[in-house]
């Protein structure tokens, strides 16, 4: 804990206020000639978050520092207040958690992925195409009914959303991070997973796992179309991090569909609500969880997905769908209420971005910036000005009236 977080600790007050942080994953963009000079976020017809921005302030968040791009866990962690530099925890674990299971001391867990590969190796789609769960599923059946074991480790293999599975070694003398097998584009081989830290011999350990373990899967899913490859990310052990409810004294709930989103959130001591599928199904959730929770993080994934596909349009249209929802929410509009992304997924670049994403906080003492609209170009005037995303949630808990004056 650093001489801030005690500060903060000190001057924390205890509250009756509900708190709710909506998270458009990725909705930062960026305006360029091809788009007409505006963003999705600026194309977008949002009358609802066009009526809360004129009661509210708004600013840009820089997700880690600049210049630097985070992947999701940094750029979540960021949002609930960690240090994204800190506290740096595998995809892996995050997915792991996310899906339900328990990891143990020791275990190494890996987010994958299947992907489509060429008669050469060479990997020719990272995502085979976004294979439906059910897909998925099948495959992970197999490859799970004939590796139960690689040398002396324990395999689990159990299938997410999508494309997306995960992996975990279970057995003595392992621990991460390692480096990810997925090349980051196509036209390359599958990436061999190396301790990033090279003197560890526990590192080393898992490392000749997964190699051994890509040797037995590989040729069970070689005639399958159009995943008969898979790649590996975020390859790590679980950290040891304060919950969000010792940080903040605040009973926090996830209301998200993804499980890496699910799992950043247990990470943090974070209640799961499971069950809700679509964004409106998520509204509808919180008001009937409204009085169990003091805190609600509610992550919507398709404007990170539509962007990193460059789809400009789609992201344009999953905003809207988003803003149809909101009354929903605001049915019951909690005391303090943040509109942000984990990061910027810019359409140009089909991929997360250093640049800052916009954020807009309302609550009865936010006051306003007089800004008709929620987009990039006003949140570069609110008064919010630009600030780090980790400390968003100070900003949430002042707005609550959480914190008591420091010094006479």
């Amino acid at each position: 804990m650093t001489k801030l977080d005690e500060l903060y600790a000190k001057l924390t007050l205890p509250t009756k206020a509900k708190l709710a942080l909506v998270v458009l994953d990725g909705v930062g963009d960026l305006a360029t000639k091809d788009s007409g000079f505006l963003t999705p976020l600026e194309a977008a017809k949002t009358p609802n978050m066009d009526q809360l921005s004129r009661e509210s302030i708004q600013g840009r968040m820089t997700p880690v520092a600049p210049g630097i791009t985070p992947g999701s866990g940094p750029g979540h962690l960021a949002l609930f207040g960690y240090d994204p530099i800190d506290t740096q925890v595998g995809r892996g674990v995050i997915e792991a958690l996310g899906l339900g299971l328990e990891l143990k001391s020791g275990d190494v867990a890996a987010r994958a992925n299947f992907c489509s590969l060429d008669a050469e190796g060479l990997v020719t789609d990272r995502r085979a195409g976004r294979i439906e769960t059910e897909e998925c599923e099948r495959l992970c059946a197999m490859l799970s009914a004939k590796i139960k074991k690689v040398s002396d480790a324990e395999v689990i293999i159990q299938p997410g959303k999508g494309h997306r599975f995960v992996v975990i070694f279970r057995g003595k003398g392992l621990e991460g991070p390692l480096s990810d097998t997925d090349p980051q584009r196509e036209g390359l081989p599958i990436a061999d997973a190396a301790p990033v830290d090279a003197s560890s011999k526990k590192a080393q350990k898992a490392a000749k796992l997964i190699k051994a373990f890509y040797e037995k899967a590989l040729p069970i899913i070689k005639n399958e179309r159009p995943a008969n490859g898979f790649l590996m990310r975020g390859i790590a052990h679980q950290p040891n991090i304060p919950t969000f409810e010792e940080r903040y004294q605040l009973k926090a709930a996830c209301l998200a569909v993804y499980p890496m989103y699910k799992g950043l959130a247990q990470l943090v001591g974070m209640d799961k609500i499971e069950g809700p599928q679509s964004i409106s199904e998520q509204f509808n959730r919180y008001l009937e969880e409204y009085d169990n929770y003091d805190f609600f993080f509610i992550h919507y994934k398709y404007t990170d997905m539509y962007g990193e596909d460059g789809n400009f349009e789609a992201k344009k249209k999953a905003i809207e769908e988003l803003d149809e929802a909101l009354p929903i929410l605001l049915q019951k509009r909690p005391d303090v209420l943040a509109i942000t992304g984990d990061h910027s997924t810019p359409c140009p670049m089909k991929g997360h971005s250093w640049h800052p994403q916009p954020v807009l906080l309302t609550s009865d003492v936010s006051g306003s910036d007089k800004l008709d609209r929620f987009t990039e170009t006003g949140a570069n005037i609110g008064s919010l000005g630009q600030l780090e995303a980790k400390f968003l949630m100070r900003h949430m808990q002042a707005h609550a009236r959480m914190f008591d004056k420091f010094g006479a």
